[in-house]
């Protein structure tokens, strides 16, 4: 009796944990490109500071995963991280030079930037071996998301933006309380967060990697998006509540989507890559749709699209990966996915977003995403015909190989 009243209790802080966790990062990436605009920075400076977490997290990724393989103890390992995170994020929001600001900025997303990967594997060691699914779980990190943004958006509005790091350290002072009440793990799963074994073979794989390019293409705009959309609705004329209204639309329903994209979609090649295509289109329509929007309100509603667009994308590329790629060699594909959509996309995104939306406007940059987004869509689309006409043979598993993702 007693032990299973310590299990809910752990599932519990569990579920808070996400839900704050979610809630600090959604604060970042929203409110924090006005506040680096109330400082003076333009929207050049702003797209590459952003874009700086994309390249941090290439090293961060395996220098954290490395430690938590090594010590057995993933739950210290996340509260290390976290109060990294706290502190760092106050050095930023203290720094009073743009040096001090980018100094801050890169041991910021060195500790914040792989938190989602560690808390990931840290909440599928507590659930291991019980019949509790992740998706519950991932579920209070979307409403903590969510709310967090809806919230958030009137205080700023009344507070103004140096609120922002109070804000951000009292959600991540939450995490760290639900954290420190989870009973201390005896085991953990070990996922190890960029495992490189089978790069080269991965290589040469060029369906695979096709299917990387276009994604990145399809990518990049939605990078542009997450940076830039609170400035563009400022732009607009639209106010801190309105920021977090657009924010809450586009993230309410992401976990319908990733649920019902379960339920009705067939794990086969051309199922796959057919509704990457109609996807990608719905990402070439949404950014069409954003370059001409004339109002903040117009944007929020637009924002709903996101759910469909990001939740799909998301779940049909890492399925398609498993498709893809041999069996001894997907964590190793998996990887380069998450590689080319969160690192590649995101530097070329933040820089580029910036550059065209300082020298050319915000419908500009919409624009040139949306033309991005249909060369991938296009792409998706001739890959398509390639394996519905019976070109395409699935690469074999090599003999002899270790299943390594069978378990």
């Amino acid at each position: 009796m007693r032990e299973n009243l310590d299990k809910q209790l752990s599932f519990t802080s569990l579920k808070w944990f996400n839900f704050f966790v979610y809630g600090t990062v959604v604060l970042f990436t929203s409110f924090f490109p006005l506040y680096l605009q109330d400082v003076g920075m333009n929207k050049l400076e702003i797209g590459s500071l952003m874009s700086v977490g994309a390249l941090v997290s290439i090293i961060a990724n395996p220098f954290w995963g490395i430690w938590s393989d090594r010590y057995q103890n993933i739950r210290r390992i996340v509260l290390v991280m976290l109060t990294g995170t706290l502190i760092l994020s106050q050095l930023v929001f203290q720094a009073n030079t743009y040096e001090m600001i980018y100094i801050a900025i890169l041991l910021f997303y060195f500790f914040q930037g792989p938190l989602f990967a560690q808390s990931n594997t840290m909440i599928l060691s507590y659930i291991d071996g019980t019949r509790r699914r992740f998706s519950s779980f991932r579920l209070w990190g979307s409403l903590g998301w969510a709310f967090t943004a809806i919230l958030a958006g009137p205080v700023i509005e009344w507070a103004g933006i140096s609120v922002l790091s109070y804000l951000f350290a009292a959600l991540l002072c939450a995490a760290m309380i639900a954290l420190i009440t989870l009973p201390k793990l005896d085991h953990s799963i070990g996922i190890a967060p960029l495992p490189f074994k089978g790069m080269r073979q991965i290589f040469y794989n060029p369906f695979f990697l096709c299917f990387v390019l276009f994604g990145i293409l399809v990518s990049i705009p939605n990078t542009m998006n997450n940076t830039f959309v609170s400035l563009y609705i400022t732009e607009l004329g639209g106010s801190k509540t309105m920021i977090g209204l657009a924010v809450f639309l586009s993230s309410i329903l992401e976990m319908g989507v990733l649920l019902l994209c379960n339920l009705i979609l067939k794990r086969r090649i051309p199922v796959l890559l057919a509704s990457l295509t109609l996807v990608s289109a719905l990402f070439f329509l949404r950014w069409w749709l954003m370059a001409g929007a004339t109002t903040p309100l117009q944007v929020a509603f637009i924002q709903v699209l996101h759910s469909i667009t990001f939740g799909g994308f998301f779940y049909v590329g890492t399925q398609l990966t498993m498709l893809l790629v041999p069996r001894p060699y997907r964590s190793s594909g998996q990887a380069l996915y998450t590689l080319a959509w969160s690192g590649i996309s995101g530097i070329l995104g933040g820089v580029l977003g910036g550059w065209l939306y300082q020298t050319l406007g915000a419908q500009t940059m919409y624009q040139s995403g949306a033309i991005l987004t249909l060369f991938g869509a296009i792409g998706f689309g001739l890959m398509w015909l390639f394996v519905i006409r019976g070109s395409y043979r699935p690469p074999a598993d090599p003999e002899n190989e270790p299943e390594e993702d069978s378990e």
